[in-house]
């Protein structure tokens, strides 16, 4: 049995439901038997899509897909199928055949155009997508769709995540309510490339396409692209936000409706850190007083993505000196007599040597917290910028070592 991730909450949270969404799940046996691993979202004629998706050179055929049909026409509804199992990425001509097939089947039992399904496959890379045990689930998952299963659908697009994880918001806009409820899977092959996992947003707001599609991407950079587990970008990674209009209240440039979908995307994110893959820390990287912020993001990443600084922080080692290195191989310009360091409250290093305020002791004791905040100051600006990473253990390995057996 998965042992759960020491940093998982407590319980999956109570989704409140969205008007015009429905889900359902099933077991599909795309890869395992007796196991749910396929998830049909139903959505109303006339629903928004917004999608982000992996900018890798190696794209999976359901993502091209998809990038091909958002912004398309939505009037007579639309669907989101998802499997996990199987990424049905690299797989050629017969990944395209096998996305065209589920498409269309979904479409004929949902009475809506192909072009208005979308599909997402997570799983092992390479191997040909068994479609047809897809299609054959599809007669129960629409006899099945509720609007209440969102916490199942969930649970169906897991791979290696050792928890659901879902995460809602709800808005009084000029006096009426807004419901934003999502969920996400992601645990390993997680860098901040767009979107670093699967991640379904819905919400009953209306609003247009381009609005919804322009607010989306702002928040993915502020959200899903600060996070890095393994510094790996997926084939296979999407974003997608659905509208469906259903409260009646227009959010377009509504500053509670943006902070509210902020919050759900900040919250999955940092669920998808917290499961990977043999986590144990959660960590907060800061980085301030960089010239520029590009520069501050590439300190960031630097330091959460460095195998040295997470392996020394899975061994509760307050090893500051691979901090100093981090910073120094990022690029970024920073001046070594004037960078600060901090491990939580402590100040741990200034003005080039270690604080004579610091102890050793008081940097172990830090270490030994669930959750760590690791701050860096360059000293040559004021741009600043915060990132999300977990350590690395050998839970990590043995996960990976074993992926595919």
């Amino acid at each position: 049995m998965t042992k759960i991730s020491p940093l998982a909450p407590a319980n999956f949270p109570d989704l409140p439901k969205i008007d015009g969404v429905r889900f359902a799940s099933a077991a599909a046996g795309v890869k395992y038997p007796n196991r749910t691993d396929v998830m049909l979202a139903s959505l109303a004629p006339g629903t928004t899509i917004a999608g982000v998706f992996t900018r890798s050179a190696t794209r999976a055929a359901s993502i091209l897909d998809c990038q091909d049909k958002i912004g398309g026409n939505m009037s007579k509804g639309a669907a989101i199928l998802v499997n996990s199992g199987n990424a049905n990425a690299f797989t050629g001509g017969a990944g395209k055949a096998s996305v065209d097939r589920i498409c269309s089947a979904v479409a004929a039992q949902l009475n809506i155009p192909a072009e208005a399904v979308f599909t997402s496959s997570t799983g092992v890379i390479g191997e040909v997508l068994p479609d047809q045990k897809i299609t054959d689930c599809l007669e129960q998952l629409t006899a099945s769709l509720s609007s209440a299963a969102l916490e199942e659908a969930a649970r169906a697009i897991m791979t290696t995540d050792t928890f659901p994880k879902g995460a809602s918001c709800t808005l009084q806009i000029n006096g009426r309510p807004v419901t934003i409820s999502g969920f996400a899977k992601g645990s390993g092959m997680i860098a901040p490339d767009m979107a670093t996992m699967l991640v379904y947003i819905f919400t009953d707001a209306k609003i247009s396409q381009p609005d919804l599609q322009t607010l989306l991407g702002e928040l993915t950079n502020q959200t899903f692209n600060c996070i890095t587990v393994d510094s790996d970008t997926s084939t296979s990674d999407a974003l997608i936000c659905a509208a469906t209009g259903m409260s009646g209240v227009d959010v377009t440039h509504t500053q509670d409706f943006t902070d509210g979908l902020k919050q759900v995307m900040l919250d999955l994110a940092h669920q998808v850190v917290k499961d990977g893959e043999g986590a144990t820390k959660f960590v907060t990287v800061e980085v301030t007083g960089a010239s520029n912020e590009a520069d501050a993001r590439k300190v960031a990443m630097s330091i959460a993505n460095s195998p040295l600084v997470k392996t020394a922080i899975a061994g509760e080692d307050p090893n500051w000196g691979r901090i100093v290195m981090a910073v120094g191989k990022s690029g970024a310009a920073a001046d070594r007599d004037r960078l600060s360091i901090w491990f939580g409250p402590h100040l741990v290093a200034e003005n080039g040597w270690v604080a004579a305020s610091y102890t050793e002791e008081a940097g172990a004791s830090y270490m030994q917290q669930a959750k760590l905040h690791i701050r860096t100051d360059l000293g040559v600006g004021t741009a600043q910028t915060t990132v999300w990473t977990c350590d690395l253990t050998h839970g990590y390995i043995e996960i990976n070592a074993d992926y595919r057996s």
